[in-house]
């Protein structure tokens, strides 16, 4: 039996979703996996909630957060105004499971907190894109050198395995080129705009009723999530370096349905396809509003359901489409990424 000692960062909506699968399934998980995930510390804005050795009473805790308490006020175990850096230093743990909310400025807090627990030879789990679209490089040079891995699949699509299918399952291929509907907004839009002949703006305020839209959903529906991902998807997997400025991009915004109806009359499906195309060898990124055949594997995505198409030289295309868009499906994969710490070890 291993035991993993976690420490979180961020206890916001997939944090907390989080703690309780691994409270849910820390027993099925002991047996299945022979791996004992002790959750050693917990970081939020007001502070911080640390055992000094073994693992929290995570039951306990969770009912004191539902209740309403704060992490930092939790009696004999808070801390209050302890920082994330204070708490990653303060004391043994294995696995940072970083969620605080997503930078794209200049990626903190989540870089600072990466950074510090990697320079203790920690693995790093995330749901967290900021540090990793601004600062890829240089963040896995200093994993490299501090004995660190990078699991990011929960910042990547979720709860749909992007990388673990382009890591894994495609081993022994050259991919040759990689397309994807990663992101579930603009895809719940087009596709009502599609079969309903809804406006984009009916569409867009029915999504945000819904919940799948923010109530500002530029990041969505400008193309920018899609092109985070696919970025990071082609720096894992593609041995690339790129910024979020390598991407053209181009949003669902101007879409209209004399759009969705000529692509229609062409016996084809408009999507927002975020690509790399690998011609002579060089990598290129896209994201824009395209119309793909009605037989391509992602024609038939539709609503908030996301989906990835890798091609390759042996293998032929292979597609993997799903995965729940929501916090517990980040959340899920945030668990399988720890899990993976403990089967790919070396």
């Amino acid at each position: 039996m291993k035991t993993k000692r976690i420490i979180l960062c961020g206890a916001g909506n997939v944090g907390i979703s989080f703690l309780k699968l691994v409270a849910e399934r820390a027993e099925a998980i002991r047996i299945k996996h022979s791996l004992n995930i002790e959750v050693g510390g917990i970081v939020d804005i007001g502070g911080a909630v640390i055992a000094k050795e073994g693992a929290l009473p995570l039951d306990d805790l969770l009912a004191f957060i539902q209740q309403g308490g704060r992490p930092e006020s939790f009696p004999v175990y808070g801390q209050k105004g302890l920082t994330g850096i204070e708490a990653i230093n303060s004391n043994h743990f294995d696995i940072l499971i970083e969620t605080t909310p997503t930078n794209l400025k200049n990626g903190e807090p989540g870089n600072s907190f990466i950074t510090a627990a990697i320079e203790k030879g920690m693995d790093i789990v995330s749901a967290n894109k900021g540090p990793f679209v601004l600062f890829y490089d240089q963040l896995h040079k200093l994993a490299a050198a501090n004995n660190s891995r990078l699991f990011i699949s929960a910042a990547v699509g979720a709860a749909l395995p992007t990388l673990d299918v382009g890591k894994f399952s495609t081993v022994g291929a050259s991919i040759t080129g990689i397309e994807g509907i990663l992101n579930g907004t603009t895809n719940f839009i087009l596709t009502k705009m599609y079969l309903e002949k809804s406006s984009y703006s009916d569409a867009l305020k029915e999504a945000q009723t819904m919940g799948i839209a923010e109530t500002d959903p530029t990041l969505d529906v400008a193309g920018y999530d899609s092109r985070n991902k696919i970025v990071l998807i082609a720096n894992t997997l593609l041995n690339t370096n790129f910024g979020i400025n390598d991407v053209p991009v181009k949003g669902i915004t101007d879409v209209t349905y004399d759009d969705i109806d000529r692509a229609v009359k062409q016996g084809k499906v408009l999507k927002l396809i975020a690509a790399a195309q690998i011609e002579d060898g060089k990598v290129s990124l896209s994201v824009s509003p395209k119309a793909i055949d009605q037989n391509h594997p992602l024609a038939a995505i539709n609503f908030s359901e996301k989906g990835i198409t890798y091609t390759t030289d042996t293998m032929g295309q292979i597609t993997v489409l799903g995965g729940k868009s929501s916090p517990l499906g980040a959340a899920a994969a945030l668990l399988k990424d720890v899990i993976h710490t403990h089967m790919f070890s070396s």
